[in-house]
């Protein structure tokens, strides 16, 4: 789906957008890429597909995601426009582009507010952070949150002197850090209408933590850099309850299933290891995201094949739906 670009927020909207998707670094397309796309191409088209302009549109528009595309070479960051709130989960590369996009509206003129949950502070994940052109605006207020107890100090060590010119505490907007280690929830909005984040640590190198956005009887996860090496129904309980009856699973599947066996305790998992889990939590669509770096679309395609294949064969009538997070992409959870 086409990014769908909101600046005035409204209660009636519960919109996904993937601003980053790939995992560990950033990892933009070379050279050899684009060449492998446009060989593609040229395989595909036929005569009647180049005779005049009108036709040519027609089969560039016809073209797979991955041919006529990319999904996406930004780390991780996902935005959420909901019940009038912005909320945006990790600050990847990805945030970059996010910030341009609302320097075209109210934060331009130091009138936005932003709401930033972080689920860990791993270099793919905030490494966006002193890109964020809002925060250089004065009167903005971004307020970051996270689970970790010294989320600050992580924060203002990534932009010392030695390492970025810009220090953490130079910012011109109002900037809050708040610690949510010791509470069981984040609400938004009045008591009749009310947005509820609620987080669950994960199995990762140095902790991260998944979130849960809750409103209006629809709920989305996002359970980036989590392994799940106990796969036994007692251990995974906790996990299928926080995941259960997900409209929208945002599920790290960096590797594939061959590949998360031989890299244990490295943090992440696999897209087949994502339908067994959101199968057992009867989620409705399943967002692949975190993508290996060194895959290149056309391989992204190929893993998702075989993992429908793969939700086919143990699915039976699951009506779940599964797809590659890519940039720029954006769900609405209040449609249909």
């Amino acid at each position: 789906m086409p990014i769908i670009t909101q600046y005035i927020m409204s209660a009636e909207q519960f919109l996904v957008t993937f601003r980053g998707v790939r995992g560990s670094l950033p990892s933009p397309l070379l050279s050899h890429d684009i060449e492998a796309k446009i060989a593609k191409v040229l395989e595909m088209a036929k005569p009647e597909d180049l005779k005049d302009e009108s036709a040519r549109q027609k089969f560039i528009e016809s073209l797979p995601e991955p041919v006529r595309g990319c999904y996406g070479g930004n780390s991780a960051c996902v935005q959420l426009e909901v019940g009038g709130k912005n909320l945006v989960f990790d600050c990847g590369t990805g945030l970059r582009m996010l910030g341009l996009d609302l320097m075209e509206g109210e934060f331009a003129k130091g009138q936005g507010e932003i709401h930033i949950f972080l689920s860990h502070t791993h270099w793919d994940h905030i490494m966006g952070l002193p890109f964020f052109l809002p925060l250089f605006t004065k009167g903005n207020r971004i307020i970051f949150y996270g689970a970790h107890t010294d989320i600050k100090e992580r924060l203002m060590r990534q932009q010392d002197p030695r390492y970025f010119p810009v220090s953490f505490n130079s910012f011109t907007a109002d900037v809050e850090v708040r610690t949510i280690d010791d509470q069981k929830s984040v609400v938004f909005g009045d008591e009749s209408d009310p947005i509820t984040v609620t987080w669950k640590e994960m199995d990762h190198p140095g902790k991260s933590f998944s979130y849960r956005v809750e409103y209006r009887g629809r709920s989305v996860v996002y359970a980036t850099d989590a392994e799940y090496k106990k796969l036994s129904p007692e251990d995974l309980k906790p996990t299928i309850d926080f995941f259960k009856d997900a409209d929208l699973l945002i599920f790290d599947s960096q590797y594939t299933f061959i590949e998360g066996v031989e890299k244990e305790d490295w943090g992440h998992s696999s897209t087949f290891i994502g339908v067994d889990i959101a199968l057992e939590a009867g989620v409705r669509n399943l967002a692949f995201f975190h993508h290996e770096p060194t895959y290149s679309d056309f391989k992204l395609l190929n893993v998702l094949e075989q993992t429908r294949k793969y939700l086919t064969a143990i699915g039976g009538d699951s009506k779940l739906h599964c797809f590659l997070a890519r940039e720029s992409a954006t769900r609405d959870l209040l449609a249909g």
